[in-house]
């Protein structure tokens, strides 16, 4: 008997992993924020310290950032109502365009009305089907979707290895066109792209570089300018992408580089005149952000003031960091039940911080992702701190293979808890498919 059509709601009705995880009480999504407040949160009517936020120079709620957006709101209306390409291009975008390209010292700049549509609109206008595309392996869920997206060929290469990269250009037909990608910082890991090892490798093989600025912008460089001016590479690097949404406290994103690349982006660009222009509001509050982080210099000292002493803080706890070198301070757990519970359990201490599994990290190495702010104080820190030993001890998170075995991923993502195995299995964005039981996966925004 033929069988009719598949139900496409199936796998909606079988989905289960979030009801397991709220049954037993540690589901870490989605928590309602009543009433934010930069370093600290209102959740259920309990102030909580934030350290799951990119605010990292505290401007997201800065009174002048909020008024600027207001006016903006008050001049131009709540919305564009439609694409640059058409009717939804204002004065206050152009200004935008030209202040961020002149901070980045580039010709030219677009922006989108988000980082995920920046990467995925450039990517996939910019290449073709003979065409390769160069990609780092830990490289943000953005940056892989655009890649999947584009025409061109799609070559993973080991994170932050330029003899990986080399070794992958090699076997590129003389012909192809090729761009290499990489996140100037990466978000989950926190460690810093090589460029002065990667970029030269790059262009002794004809490549184009593209750097995605996102957790970068506000970080590093002069007055915040990213990894490109902190490693002054700047006439190497062909494409910068940045975002709003970390420390410009907004959200969107932009192009910028060579004036007659962000020309054709403007004109090819499906992702820009296919989808509404960013919201009159968001624009004025980008452009007084943008700024005050260069006047306010002081809140990157801070920043990095804040970022040296949790680093220092978490390793003399026994926490394994990685390799992190930024505000990104990831904490390793091991298992992936045990991180849900770890973060329950700062969330009832009065802290608010998100885990990271598999596919977001490698299958048994989930972590708590922590980002510190300009805005926090000692106080805030020390008290993060001791709740961190505290649950630590509380919670047996040093015996856990991760830490007790390190290199054997044996842990697996269920709620269940149950024995089947998840040894040997790397990051989904090295090509490996989860296993189904890992549908839960991190929320990491662009």
């Amino acid at each position: 008997m033929a069988k009719g059509p598949k139900d496409l709601f199936q796998k909606c009705r079988d989905y289960r992993d979030s009801d397991d995880a709220r049954a037993q009480g540690f589901y870490p999504y989605f928590r309602a924020i009543e009433e934010p407040h930069g370093n600290y949160v209102i959740c259920n009517g309990e102030r909580k310290i934030m350290i799951g936020s990119n605010n990292y120079l505290g401007l997201a709620q800065d009174e002048r950032v909020v008024e600027a957006a207001c006016e903006a709101t008050r001049r131009y209306g709540v919305g564009c109502t439609g694409s640059r390409l058409l009717n939804g291009t204002i004065k206050l975008h152009v200004e935008l365009e030209e202040a961020l390209a002149a901070f980045l010292e580039q010709e030219a700049c677009i922006l989108y009305s988000t980082g995920f549509f920046a990467n995925q609109g450039a990517l996939i206008a910019l290449t073709e089907d003979d065409d390769a595309i160069l990609c780092d392996r830990e490289n943000h869920a953005s940056i892989i979707d655009g890649c999947q997206f584009a025409p061109a060929k799609l070559i993973p290469f080991r994170h932050n290895s330029a003899s990986s990269l080399e070794m992958r250009l090699k076997r590129l037909p003389d012909e192809a066109g090729r761009l290499v990608i990489m996140d100037g910082v990466f978000s989950m890991s926190g460690d810093i792209a090589d460029l002065p090892e990667i970029i030269p490798v790059a262009k002794r093989h004809g490549a184009t570089v593209y750097v995605d600025e996102a957790h970068s912008l506000g970080v590093l460089g002069r007055q915040g300018r990213g990894t490109v001016d902190h490693f002054g590479v700047k006439d190497s690097v062909d494409i910068v992408m940045g975002t709003f949404s970390k420390s410009l406290g907004s959200m969107g994103g932009f192009i910028a580089g060579d004036g007659r690349m962000v020309e054709y982006l403007k004109h090819r660009s499906r992702c820009l005149i296919f989808t509404a222009a960013l919201p009159p509001s968001v624009a004025g509050a980008v452009k007084k952000s943008l700024e005050l982080m260069q006047e306010e210099t002081w809140r990157i000292d801070q920043l990095w003031k804040n970022t040296r002493k949790m680093h220092e803080g978490f390793r003399s706890i026994g926490f394994n960091i990685g390799e992190t070198k930024t505000p990104i301070v990831p904490i390793l757990i091991g298992s992936e039940a045990k991180a849900f519970i770890f973060t329950q359990r700062l969330f009832e201490e009065g802290v608010f911080a998100t885990p990271a599994i598999y596919p977001a990290v490698r299958y048994g190495e989930a972590i708590v992702r922590t980002s510190f702010m300009a805005t926090h104080t000692d106080e805030d820190l020390d008290r993060v701190l001791e709740i961190f030993e505290k649950l630590a001890r509380e919670l047996g998170t040093f015996d856990d293979p991760a830490y007790a075995n390190p290199g054997r991923r044996k842990n697996i993502f269920d709620f269940r808890l149950s024995d089947a195995s998840g040894e040997g299995d790397v990051r989904a964005n090295g090509g490996v498919v989860a296993p189904e039981e890992s549908g839960l996966c991190a929320a990491v925004s662009r």
